[in-house]
């Protein structure tokens, strides 16, 4: 199962931010354990090494991309995304690029806090517990 995960469930993981924290490192886990596929749009990537470097400085964030990359598959951010994301009227642009890469990716599911901002979209947005109720329904 391909899962796209929002950038604030990284941070939240990453940056440890309470109470948040938890839920996010339950689902990386899995993704670690190899029970789902973890996808992070390409942006996503850049606004974690923007975020860490702020928070824990420059190494910190180049050891953690790197970790990342090595974990999680990545979700293109290709010229059609772009124009697709522009075509979603009632998204943030951010939220639309987000969408049309998991959209391009096969992605079944968004986990994401910000469930609102993929209101419209085709692909199942989940919250964190949510996922996680979901994938011990599964046995996952």
């Amino acid at each position: 199962m391909k899962i796209l995960f929002d950038t604030n469930i990284i941070l939240d993981l990453l940056l440890k931010r309470d109470p948040f924290h938890k839920d996010a490192h339950m689902l990386v886990s899995k993704v670690e354990a190899g029970e789902i596929s973890g996808y992070l749009c390409a942006t996503t990537i850049t606004t974690i090494h923007y975020f860490v470097t702020k928070q824990q400085g420059k190494e910190s964030a180049m050891h953690t991309i790197d970790s990342l990359l090595k974990l999680f598959e990545v979700a293109n951010v290709t010229r059609a995304v772009l124009i697709d994301a522009l075509e979603v009227n009632d998204y943030d642009y951010e939220d639309s690029v987000l969408y049309k890469s998991a959209y391009h990716a096969g992605a079944s599911f968004i986990v994401t806090r910000d469930k609102k901002g993929f209101g419209k979209s085709d692909i199942p947005a989940l919250a964190p517990k949510e996922l996680l109720d979901l994938l011990k329904g599964l046995n996952l």
